[in-house]
């Protein structure tokens, strides 16, 4: 954790805690790597569904080619904060005021899900014209991993035996203009096997074109890089995978490949930032309660991870009677919720943590609070703060300045495996 944003962590008073810190400017220096890393014919798109936080859209504004969106509302909400964007428009199940606020507000891409919405579609272009991407589902072996959405069984696209259907659609309305292919299929891949995967996706989208006579200009291949709640050290390679992109391309003169990342651009930079309520013990095991809790951070919940965090020590004790702790133990993060799922982290092993030590949760700018069940019980939302020094001169930062650290910080976690 850089000493800013320890800083200004600390600062923040009891009564600002549960909160969101979003360090802006190491966000935009992951961002420019990113971004360096990819060829030219490589287009960068933000999957807004990560975070759609308004400050924190604005920071990637000018650093990405545009805004994928999955909803009319997030749309609507790109549409306001970005008025002439890039914005390409996926999701399943759009429903026909959906695809006409999208026409409305000039979406460069629709991303078309089965015939059915394609056939929609046909019914309110008019006099418009509208560029889509046929969203595909090819059978492409996958293995294990933590989020599959294709190459099998799925809601997610289409059939590759209706897409001749939806040739002939295409070819009865012109100004529905086919660009090409989308096919995100899973998450959670490093940089060689998202390589990998799109260079699958890839030829098999060459050879459907080229058996139906048509041109390869464009693969949406959308997001999917991993992202280790587990080893936050262990950041997707960019680099590594820029450059297998830039050998793919050359072989594939005049296509474009787009990718739509949204945990693995935002997720290192954001902190949710709470206090120890109370230490414990159960039947043998020590539990903190925080502040909070997956109510506000719903990631771990959903993912069957332990959140990491970095214990903040405070000496402030505003009690008469000695403060509860842990110490050289394991010990499981709750919040406040009455359901035994209110889990952050699950037994991990600290070198001290007491009643009144603030925690502050690292991996927490994607997927976090816009995913979480925030009325349930009805506790206060959280605080959001922003970390942004882009109006000073700094050393240039680096993708580490804005991943977990286990440094700097007085009674710091203890990972497992250490």
């Amino acid at each position: 954790m850089r000493a800013k944003l320890l800083q200004h962590i600390q600062g923040l008073s009891d009564d600002q805690l549960p909160a969101y810190v979003y360090d802006l400017a190491a966000l935009r220096s992951h961002t420019r790597t990113i971004r360096s890393a990819l060829p030219d014919r490589v287009e960068l798109f933000y999957a807004a569904k990560a975070n759609s936080d308004p400050r924190l859209l604005r920071t990637l504004g000018e650093r990405v080619d545009g805004f994928e969106v999955a909803s009319a509302g997030e749309l609507r909400h790109v549409r306001r904060l970005f008025p002439t964007s890039r914005i390409a428009f996926g999701g399943p199940g759009k429903t026909a005021r959906e695809l006409s606020h999208a026409l409305e507000a000039g979406v460069e891409r629709v991303h078309v899900e089965s015939q059915h919405e394609l056939r929609v579609l046909t019914t309110l272009v008019g006099e418009r014209t509208v560029d889509v991407l046929l969203r595909v589902n090819p059978p492409l072996p996958l293995g294990r991993l933590p989020l599959v959405m294709g190459g099998r069984p799925s809601p997610f696209g289409m059939d590759p035996a209706q897409l001749d259907a939806c040739l002939r659609i295409l070819a009865a309305h012109p100004r529905i203009r086919l660009r090409g292919v989308h096919a995100h299929l899973a998450s959670g891949l490093d940089a060689p096997a998202q390589l990998a995967l799109v260079e699958r996706v890839v030829g098999w989208a060459a050879d459907w074109t080229r058996a139906h006579g048509l041109p390869l200009d464009e693969v949406n291949v959308g997001g999917g890089m991993g992202v280790d709640y587990e080893e936050p050290e262990r950041v997707f390679d960019w680099s590594a995978f820029g450059t297998g992109l830039r050998r793919l391309l050359a072989g594939h003169p005049g296509l474009t490949v787009r990718i739509e990342p949204g945990r693995s651009i935002g997720a290192y930079c954001g902190w949710y930032v709470t206090r120890v309520l109370d230490v414990k013990r159960s039947h043998g095991e020590a539990f903190a309660v925080v502040g909070g809790g997956t109510h506000h951070l719903r990631t771990p919940a959903t993912r069957g991870h332990d959140q990491p965090f970095e214990i903040i020590p405070s000496d402030t004790w505003a009690w008469s009677w000695p403060r509860s702790a842990v110490r050289l133990e394991p010990v499981t993060l709750v919040g406040q919720l009455c359901t035994p799922k209110d889990v952050l982290a699950s037994r991990v092993p600290v070198v001290r943590l007491r009643s009144g030590d603030r925690v502050a949760f690292a991996m927490a700018g994607a997927y976090a609070w816009n995913i979480s069940h925030h009325d349930f019980l009805m506790h206060p939302e959280p605080g959001f703060h922003y970390l942004d020094d882009e109006r000073r001169p700094t050393p240039a930062a680096t993708t580490a300045d804005c991943q977990w650290s286990v440094q700097g910080t007085g009674e710091r976690l203890v990972r497992h495996g250490d």
